[in-house]
């Protein structure tokens, strides 16, 4: 009866570690899910350069608030789980540019000469590890 009862707990302790890890992972699906779906909507789309403005801040927002780190040149690293990285391809100099490069030179500036110049996502990437967006690229369309 000892025997049986040691049996049942085993049991019961392998069922709810299953269990557990079971509602873990459905829980970062929906996670990542949620996430991608707020960026991958822009995918093909054209987009004026203000509602660009806010894709950036949204992807700083989330960098800060996953504590992803940043390199010495204020660029925020792949940190291969949560990091978003967004590219910037203005054709009038044919230059790229990191989202860090606009948010800390001045959203304002950005906004004040490209804010109605349309631009289109053209590249998304994502993490291996929790197939959350990791990197999205934007060029510039119109002049």
């Amino acid at each position: 009866m000892k025997k049986f009862v040691i049996f049942l707990i085993i049991i019961l302790i392998i069922i709810c570690c299953i269990a557990y890890i079971f509602l873990t992972y459905r829980a970062n699906f929906y996670d990542a899910r949620t996430q991608n779906l707020q960026y991958e909507n822009y995918l093909n789309k054209e987009i004026y350069g203000s509602e660009l403005v806010s894709i950036i801040n949204k992807a700083v927002d989330n960098n800060v608030k996953d504590k992803v780190s940043k390199n010495n040149n204020g660029i925020y690293q792949d940190n291969q789980t949560t990091s978003i990285n967004i590219q910037i391809k203005i054709t009038d100099n044919d230059t790229l540019y990191d989202m860090e490069t606009l948010y800390l030179g001045g959203m304002d500036n950005f906004v004040r000469y490209y804010n109605q110049i349309k631009f289109k996502c053209t590249k998304i990437e994502y993490h291996k590890k929790t197939n959350k967006v990791r990197y999205m690229l934007f060029e510039q369309i119109s002049q």
